[in-house]
């Protein structure tokens, strides 16, 4: 009879816990998942990633309805929005998604489910309710929450985060967003879009703090044209509530700013879960920022793995899938496989889209790597032009050896050209195999060659070879 009642026991139902449970199952490991919340998914599916883009996409398409002048199209004034169908809409599309993260599906599989709130009583061991559950192998996949305030005026005031704003049952008339991420980027985009009236209060000089900067300036760009205001280098000194109406002061330099809007937005980032877990009876190393795991996803007990937002390395949704995969191979099969992020990429899905892969210039500059930029812009790029959407560029870095360390692109559908360059400096492939590629024409993923090829011509018709070329075309004529 086995020592554990499961081989493995995954704590968290997102993207990395049902990643380890699925795969564990499948290959024959007895399995359990338990998840606090009434439904799997995790917050990708329910308040992130999903809901997040099916809201982009509304309020793209309604912004778009205005612009029907730039299209040659006649001029059309759509009715105000009601924001209850809009969050109709994006449950309808949580719903569809979440068969694929159900009860059901997992139990076929091979998984058995199990929901509340779990507490280690030791290494092996953990209660759920009156229940006594013990796993040769755990995998705590708990996920991260908005970060709480960090000026303690704000709990004078309610407030909103991403677990809340996609079920409003109305559409905010003014809103202060407080954060300068990707989060809040992209909700001031959508929600100025459908109709708000939106300000962004930034601590920092620039939004996308980990972004370069003439990138990140550009995005703000579009957004102050579109009617956003921002509030830069600023700083709450007091919150407060009157009448429903909040009333911020912003301390901006030497300047006293003071905001005031129906509904503020707080997204200055994510802490994570790691609250009530018992994790400090089982001496589990974890900071402010996570547990702490090595290159396997291992913790300091061995045995037990934290893949995802729970580690604080890369919020993705992608990295907590390819994380859990890890944990996996180890836990499973027991091969020391080790994270690569190498090539990690990321998203900000404002119009245009600002994605990335490897080291942009901030990254490369603090880690003293010598560097060149090579740059394409989309108002070179026949379909950017066909479809009006010619803002942005392409910056690929190279290093003092010429080899490719990462590829910035702002503009439209980024996310979907990244793509390439994901395969691209993954396999290690040449630049010069991707200029001689064959690109279906007009396709904006053309910039990716064109980038490519604008390395690569130099090389080719550099004097040397020009010289060659007519030292053996005199040959072959004096021998025809």
């Amino acid at each position: 009879m086995s020592k554990y009642d499961y081989d493995i026991a995954v704590i968290g139902g997102g993207a990395a816990g049902l990643t380890v449970a699925s795969g564990a199952a499948q290959l024959g490991a007895k399995t359990l998942l338990i998840e606090k919340e009434p439904s799997l998914g995790g917050d990708c599916l329910h308040f992130g990633c999903v809901p997040s883009k099916t809201l982009i996409h509304s309020a793209k398409i309604y912004h778009h309805m205005q612009q029907g002048e730039r299209f040659g199209l006649p001029q059309v004034h759509p009715p105000a929005v009601d924001f209850r169908q809009v969050a109709k809409r994006i449950q309808s599309v949580i719903d569809v998604i979440q068969v694929h993260d159900s009860v059901e599906r997992f139990n076929k599989l091979g998984v058995e489910v199990k929901f509340g709130r779990p507490c280690f009583a030791d290494e092996h061991v953990v209660n759920l309710g009156s229940e006594r559950i013990s796993a040769k192998s755990w995998v705590i996949a708990t996920g991260s929450s908005p970060a709480p305030p960090r000026i303690s005026a704000l709990n004078n005031i309610s407030y909103i985060t991403n677990k809340e704003i996609f079920s409003l049952d109305r559409l905010p008339q003014s809103m202060i967003v407080l954060g300068g991420g990707p989060i809040a980027i992209e909700m001031t985009q959508a929600f100025n879009r459908l109709g708000t009236k939106v300000s962004v209060v930034q601590r920092s000089a620039q939004i996308l703090s980990k972004e370069d900067r003439d990138m990140a300036d550009e995005v703000m760009e579009v957004l102050t044209g579109e009617g956003v205001q921002f509030y830069l280098g600023a700083t709450v000194t007091d919150a407060r509530e009157e009448n429903g109406t909040k009333k911020i002061t912003l301390q901006q330099g030497e300047e006293e700013i003071r905001l005031s809007a129906d509904t503020v937005l707080l997204a200055q980032g994510q802490s994570p879960n790691i609250a009530d877990f018992g994790l400090e009876k089982i001496d589990l190393e974890y900071t402010p920022r996570g547990i702490v795991v090595d290159n396997r996803m291992r913790t300091s007990q061995k045995h037990i793995y934290a893949p995802g937002d729970i580690n604080g390395a890369f919020q993705f949704t992608h990295a907590a899938g390819y994380e859990g995969g890890i944990v996996v191979a180890n836990a499973i099969f027991h091969l020391p496989r080790k994270v690569n992020t190498k090539w990690m990429p990321w998203c900000t899905y404002t119009e245009p889209e600002l994605a990335s892969i490897g080291m942009n210039e901030k990254q490369a500059k603090a880690a003293n790597i010598e560097y060149k930029v090579w740059t394409e812009h989309f108002n070179e790029n026949d379909r950017a032009l066909a479809e009006g959407e010619e803002r942005g560029k392409l910056k690929m870095l190279l290093d003092k050896k010429e080899r490719p360390i990462g590829i910035q692109i702002l503009g439209p559908r980024a996310g979907d050209l990244i793509g390439e360059w994901v395969a691209v400096l993954g396999s290690g492939m040449k630049l010069s195999s991707l200029a001689g590629t064959i690109h279906p024409y007009p396709t904006l993923a053309e910039i990716n060659k064109r980038v490519a090829g604008s390395f690569i011509s130099p090389k080719i018709f550099s004097p040397m070879v020009k010289k060659g070329l007519r030292l053996l075309f005199k040959l072959r004529g004096e021998n025809s």
